[in-house]
């Protein structure tokens, strides 16, 4: 790496911090098609990257250069270690700094100690884009109960969903049983045609989203079809004792206070058990508390249970969201 003054002009001189890469294929695929993934890198950094043979040129202020070429150094090592780059990816090291090269499975709780996390499903590796995130994962590992607290569009569900996904495929647990409460978020939307199962999957579909990302199709299916995947709404889990099982309690916000302790005191021996929420999108009829809030209130103090918040600056949608979140929750909406 050097550095070097471009001759002057008119404007002031822009400095030049040039990089080289030993693999002219590997540069092929740090640049992206259409050279897109530079142009992410110039956009979010307000540099300009030039690429000259198996060289890259960054101009700009010193600090922006130094972050660019710190992040392109990073990325680069993902493709030596044989990991593509996704426009995510560019997101997740600017917001959390450069990673290590990944772990194999092996190593796959090894790495829960403090170095990347990365979670192994059929379909993708997922990886958390934010600090909160890393630490939310890391308390899904840690914990057998956890809750994820934070606004949409923050990968409470998501994430969730992964680790589920993931400790299945290990063997940790015998089945992945995901609910909701079955509660409508402002309309009446009246009664809905078909069996049972026609009746709530609207109500699920985001379950079913998560899944798919990290399982076939025809896997998920057939794991449905086995009982080996659960998706049902939080009134169906009355009753029941859930060994070995990872259970996941999406949209908790909307369950009531004796829901939750119904659904918290299904935990049985060897399973693993999430509850996330939004507690800015409580649906339930005016004057009935929220079972999240009371969880919060009353089991905050106790031992091996962990509590992780997330905020706007979590959002890894499209950065409009957190912009949104924001508004709203300036004018106290």
């Amino acid at each position: 790496m050097a550095t070097t003054t471009l001759p002057p002009s008119a404007a002031p001189p822009l400095l030049e911090t040039v990089l080289e890469f030993p693999d002219n294929f590997l540069l092929i695929d740090l640049c992206g098609e259409y050279d897109r993934n530079l142009a992410d890198i110039e956009s979010r950094l307000s540099v300009q990257i030039l690429r000259r043979g198996n060289q890259l040129s960054i101009l700009g202020d010193v600090d922006a250069r130094a972050l660019a070429a710190e992040l392109l150094g990073s990325l680069y090592q993902r493709l030596e270690a044989g990991r593509s780059i996704e426009p995510a990816d560019i997101e997740r090291e600017l917001r959390m700094g450069p990673g290590e090269p990944a772990a194999d499975d092996s190593r796959q709780m090894e790495m829960f100690q403090g170095g990347p996390i990365e979670i192994k499903t059929r379909k993708k590796l997922v990886e958390p884009r934010t600090d909160a995130q890393k630490a939310y994962v890391r308390a899904l590992y840690d914990n057998e109960l956890a809750f994820g607290i934070g606004p949409a569009g923050t990968g409470k569900t998501y994430l969730a969903v992964a680790v589920g996904v993931n400790m299945y495929i290990q063997g940790l647990v015998d089945k992945i049983i995901l609910s909701r409460p079955a509660v409508e978020a402002g309309e009446r939307l009246g009664f809905l045609p078909g069996d049972m199962k026609d009746k709530v999957d609207p109500y699920m579909q985001p379950l079913y989203d998560a899944l798919n990302d990290f399982l076939p199709g025809k896997q998920t299916a057939k794991l449905i079809e086995e009982k080996q995947i659960e998706i049902a709404p939080l009134a169906f889990m009355r009753g029941r004792t859930l060994s070995r099982a990872f259970v996941l309690l999406d949209e908790a916000q909307n369950a009531t206070t004796m829901q939750m302790k119904m659904f918290l005191t299904r935990l049985g021996e060897g399973s693993r058990m999430v509850i996330t929420g939004d507690r800015s999108q409580v649906d339930l009829p005016r004057g009935v508390s929220s079972g999240l809030a009371d969880a919060e209130r009353l089991l905050g103090n106790v031992p091996k249970i962990s509590f992780n918040y997330f905020t706007s600056r979590d959002v890894v949608r499209h950065p409009l969201v957190a912009a949104i979140i924001d508004a709203y929750e300036a004018d106290g909406s």
